[in-house]
């Protein structure tokens, strides 16, 4: 009886092994055989301290996703579930430990894939560790060109498998969010002279170079240049030479972390008295609660278009603001998108890591709240629009939007 049980044990996991992607069986390629009866979601966001603002309402639209979609039924019987990593330290977005937290979710054989992360130089860190191991990673608001396009230096990035796409986002790209903040500050708000302060990180000085660069085309003058040393708090000195140099306009390239909303607060002290602009970075409420009463008349841009005005949107919108109270930050959708974009491809081809990566890479005319959009040779989206907002009574309002879609 006893060696008939066993022989009965092994044909069991012979058969197992045996049903193919789609079956609804366990899938043993690539080390991401499914043990148990969830199906993981590696995200990895900033979700502590000053980036919580960012990273929570992001959070929350993965959670809506993957709520919604174990309500249908998950895939064939199995449910999935959120595996959530925090690559803040000490309240600040960290590379290193964005990358230990990547390599910890793929040392997880049911994690499918990895939402996140969000700031860019996080990417910049993990890329190369999805890329090498062959797992998809989808964000939802990285914008450094760097991360996805060669002629920017994205071959350093993805070395491993640099035709191997595994990394994707469904924000545009600094090198439309950049010259987009500086269209509307000369053209707009008819300001000619502007001094740039970048945090000299990834994203940071990406985006201020994009914007000094076509604030330049325009016919307009930088009158002064400046990186900020990290952990920067007291920035009266740097602000009072950038008085002496009469801007009509500061651009901070950086995020609120970095030192975004103590710079507009501090311009005051100096009497700088000038409108101050930034990208994605300051574009959350974390800036109006360190700038204070001074955050009103910020201007900042949105690698996103804003969600609001989209109909696809509006049962997203409604299910997050019934569940959380609340409603949902700049990038909610673009992170509801790209976890439902590994979700759906787990349904078609079953839970299979280079299967999930090779359907995300030959995604063309994706229906999502967001629009419908494919995924370029670089894996960056097709959806490319930039929305413009100002801070009035204390709170980031809409203003415009540039669609580069083609």
């Amino acid at each position: 009886m006893r060696r008939l049980l066993f022989l009965l044990a092994g044909l069991a996991v012979i058969s197992l092994i045996a049903m193919g992607p789609g079956s609804g069986g366990l899938q043993p390629a690539n080390g991401a055989a499914m043990a148990g009866k969830t199906i993981k979601i590696g995200v990895d966001l900033p979700m502590s301290g000053g980036e919580a603002p960012n990273g929570e309402p992001t959070n929350n639209a993965v959670l809506l996703a993957i709520d919604e979609a174990n309500k249908a039924g998950g895939y064939k019987g199995m449910m999935f579930e959120e595996v959530l990593k925090d690559d803040a330290v000490n309240g600040v977005h960290d590379p290193a430990q964005g990358a230990k937290n990547v390599q910890e979710l793929l040392a997880d054989s049911a994690v499918v894939g990895i939402m996140g992360n969000f700031n860019s130089n996080v990417g910049k860190a993990t890329i190369p560790i999805t890329n090498a191991a062959g797992v998809v990673q989808i964000s939802p608001s990285q914008t450094n060109p760097g991360l996805t396009k060669p002629e920017f230096g994205a071959l350093d990035v993805r070395k491993a498998h640099p035709t191997q796409i595994n990394y994707f986002r469904v924000c545009p790209t600094d090198d439309l969010q950049g010259p987009v903040a500086a269209d509307y500050a000369f053209k707009k708000l008819k300001l000619k002279k502007v001094a740039i302060l970048d945090d000299q990180e990834t994203y940071g000085k990406g985006i201020a170079d994009e914007f000094a660069r076509e604030f330049g085309k325009l016919g307009g003058t930088v009158v002064s240049r400046d990186g900020i040393p990290k952990g920067t708090q007291d920035f009266h000195a740097i602000l009072t030479a950038i008085k002496a140099k009469a801007p009509d306009l500061l651009f901070f390239g950086g995020v609120t972390t970095t030192g975004g909303g103590l710079i507009r607060k501090q311009m005051k002290d100096v009497g700088l008295t000038i409108p101050y602009e930034g990208g994605d970075g300051i574009v959350e409420d974390e800036f109006l609660k360190v700038a204070g009463d001074d955050a009103n008349g910020s201007y900042g841009t949105v690698a996103a278009e804003n969600a609001e005005k989209l109909p696809t949107a509006k049962g997203f919108l409604a299910a997050y603001k019934a569940k959380y109270k609340s409603d949902p930050g700049a990038y909610s959708a673009n992170g509801y998108v790209a976890a439902k974009i590994i979700i759906d491809a787990v349904k078609a081809v079953g839970p299979d890591r280079a299967k999930v990566r090779a359907w995300v890479a030959n995604l063309k005319n994706y229906k999502s709240i967001i629009g419908t959009f494919s995924f370029d040779k670089n894996g960056d989206t097709t959806n490319k629009i930039v929305s413009v907002y100002t801070v009035k009574n204390g709170k980031w309002e809409w203003l415009d939007q540039i669609n580069f879609t083609l």
